[in-house]
């Protein structure tokens, strides 16, 4: 693997350069194939990274357990290399079956440590013909927080992944990664420590002081990734009654943390186990885990705590991106991309994303990102039953595997959707989801799926072909300005819809037709008559 330049260009955003769909360095990305072989689990995923957000074609794990015991015996576990080559073996086939365009297997630390991780390798090769890369610690580090950099591309502060045997740090920011370190702070090793809990916190506690020392103190934000912690966020999520169970982007305080690591001391695990649907193999650590969370949020101090879905795997697709594929909006990326394969007429979302700029001129750079990807996934829901339609909208927002796009900009731009349909009862399954938004965000996003249900049905050729808005909000006012040849296709049906996006504004509207001679108008451009 080649390491990406020390300084990659900015992020790009919504308003950079063409689709690259249609790139040859972009579509070699389709079906990209990795093999995680960790201390805990054996995985195998399939990406089809055309798009800047990852799609999984493919996604299955083994929970081997190929680091238990090695701190006692200093060897892979037996049953757990049994299990591991089995798996290898049928992902090999499956690597044949999809014609995967690239193919990486990585091991961590338990065959980086284990005396037999080099046989097992040879093991492994022989059977398969796939290469084995045995990687450091300070590589699966870097990979890891290139993972958190493919869905969070202004990420800045602390990586943390945590698998079975290790635990590596990795400093984030301006879209690189900085320093790194790995260290032996995984459940499998932490089982091994002697002394009970006091003798366990003072070792994870001396140990993370020297990672301090090489990855400095001053992060206001710490990404977690790694199974371990995935599962206590899940947790986190139970106790709180949290209504958005998506682990990517969720966020945690400190506060927050200690609650449910103290919680977790009084709760029965297996029933935890059986309403989370987390595995046993996975609760199992999570104890131990929690040991190293509390003591790391005393020796670094975080006040941002970010889960991370993303990790080794998805930064080892990010090493194969192409620079300019790297610089653009995970989101806006994604989006695009599931317009041109879903949408009834692909482009379209951007035609109506510049025909409804006017509403939204004064609006945040961050809430303007939102409404395009409203815009861009406005009609990718049309195949559903139209009774269910507004519903599928909102769970695609709010469950569809989108990076870049935190829990309230999900549950926004699922309002924004369903609203392009129609408003959502009073009594809705989705009213606790509401609660992530405040007044002020709920009203935006009701007022966005209007323009949108307007803006979707008042021409097929594309709103802007048809007629122009202009909105003044000191004035109370919404123009809309015909074309002339085009001015029928404001009916009955657009009327009423029109107004409705006028009675959610809280304004009057006017109507007119431009004159033949300034048909196609500009913004701010004069010479309209009254229709």
């Amino acid at each position: 693997m080649t390491t990406p330049p020390v300084s990659p260009p900015p992020v790009r955003g919504y308003f950079g350069g063409q689709s690259l769909f249609d790139d040859e360095s972009v579509r070699a990305l389709d079906r990209v194939g990795v093999i995680d072989v960790g201390s805990n689990s054996v995985r195998m995923v399939v990406f089809d990274g055309a798009a800047r957000s990852p799609a999984y074609f493919f996604n299955e794990k083994v929970l081997c357990g190929l680091g238990r015991d090695l701190a006692q015996t200093n060897r892979l576990h037996p049953e757990g290399r049994a299990r591991a080559l089995a798996a290898i073996k049928r992902f090999a086939l499956l690597s044949a079956d999809m014609k995967l365009t690239s193919l990486t297997m990585v091991a961590t630390a338990a065959v980086r440590e284990a005396e037999d991780g080099i046989e097992f390798k040879t093991e492994v090769e022989a059977a398969t013909g796939i290469e084995m890369l045995i990687i450091p610690g300070t590589e699966e580090a870097r990979l890891s927080a290139q993972g958190v950099l493919l869905g969070w591309p202004g990420a800045r502060g602390l990586v943390c992944d945590i698998g079975g045997s290790s635990m590596e740090l990795a400093e984030i920011g301006d879209a690189t990664v900085g320093r790194r370190v790995s260290s032996p702070l995984g459940p499998f090793r932490l089982q091994q420590v002697p002394g009970g809990k006091k003798g366990l916190r003072l070792h994870i506690t001396e140990t993370l002081k020297k990672l301090r020392d090489e990855v400095g103190a001053d992060h206001k934000a710490l990404y977690l990734v790694g199974g371990s912690w995935r599962a206590l966020a899940r947790l986190d999520m139970e106790r709180r009654g949290y209504p958005l169970t998506v682990l990517h982007e969720y966020e945690m305080t400190p506060k927050s943390i200690r609650k449910t690591i103290d919680w977790l001391e009084t709760q029965d695990l297996k029933k935890l186990r059986d309403k989370t649907g987390i595995s046993p193999e996975r609760i199992v650590l999570v104890p131990l885990a929690t040991v190293v969370l509390r003591q790391m949020l005393t020796v670094f101090r975080p006040r941002e705590i970010y889960i991370s879905s993303y990790g080794i795997r998805e930064g080892i697709l990010y090493e194969q991106m192409p620079e300019e594929l790297r610089a653009r909006d995970p989101l806006i990326e994604a989006c695009r991309h599931l317009e041109n394969s879903s949408a009834r007429i692909p482009g379209f979302g951007r035609r109506m994303f510049d025909f409804l700029m006017p509403l939204y001129r004064n609006v945040p750079d961050e809430r303007l990102r939102l409404v395009k990807a409203a815009c861009l996934l406005h009609d990718v829901n049309w195949r559903a039953h139209p009774d269910y339609r507004s519903e599928s909208c909102f769970d695609t927002a709010t469950r569809a595997n989108l990076g870049g796009l935190d829990h309230k900009g999900r549950v926004y731009l699922g309002l924004a959707l369903m609203n392009r349909y129609k408003s959502p009862g009073a009594d809705s399954r989705l009213t606790p989801l509401l609660k992530l938004l405040d007044e002020e965000e709920i009203r935006h996003a009701i007022m966005i799926g209007r323009a949108m249900r307007f803006g979707a049905m008042f021409s097929l050729a594309g709103p802007d072909e048809a007629g122009e808005l202009r909105y003044f909000p000191k004035k109370k006012v919404l123009e809309l300005i015909l074309q002339p040849e085009r001015k029928d296709l404001f009916g009955e049906v657009a009327a009423s819809r029109f107004a409705a996006l006028a009675k959610t504004l809280g304004v009057t509207t006017i109507q007119r037709v431009a004159r033949p001679h300034n048909s196609r108008l500009s913004p701010g451009a004069k010479g309209a008559s009254s229709s």
